[in-house]
């Protein structure tokens, strides 16, 4: 697959190599680089080497490797650090603060002071809001 660059992403730079990283993963489709604000040392960004802005972009031919490259640093960041497992994440948009798909892999081990998502929780009314809100994102699913 042939690789696409956005010239002002920083990403795309560090894939490159014109920007600096400390790389800890370098495949054919694939980066994946020490986050330099990590939540908890140790914290990973596997990115595309093409320019993808989000999952949803992302070709169909690299979404089965892309979650098998995040299972691996998954297990990297156990066998290696000593984490007990780690948090997964990828933000679409809204939260990204590079517009280039980023999965973030951050080590956790029980008691690290990490509590849950970093946003407010809310509720719905009622069962009949709950089921209105399944029924809307099956039929999106769906179509």
């Amino acid at each position: 697959m042939a690789v696409t660059k956005s010239p002002e992403c920083l990403f795309c730079a560090i894939v490159a190599g014109e920007a600096p990283a400390a790389l800890v993963l370098d495949e054919p489709d694939f980066v994946a680089f020490l986050d330099v604000r990590p939540v908890f040392k140790g914290h990973m960004l596997l990115v595309p080497r093409s320019h993808v802005e989000t999952l949803t972009e992302l070709p169909d031919l690299l979404r089965d490797p892309f979650l098998e490259a995040a299972q691996r640093l998954s297990r990297a960041v156990q066998q290696a650090l000593g984490a007990q497992g780690s948090f997964v994440a990828v933000n679409n948009v809204v939260s990204q603060s590079v517009p280039h798909l980023h999965l973030h892999v951050v080590p956790r081990t029980k008691g690290d002071g990490l509590r849950g998502f970093f946003w407010p929780r809310t509720k719905y009314a009622d069962q009949a809001e709950v089921e209105d809100y399944a029924a809307r994102l099956g039929e999106a699913i769906s179509a």
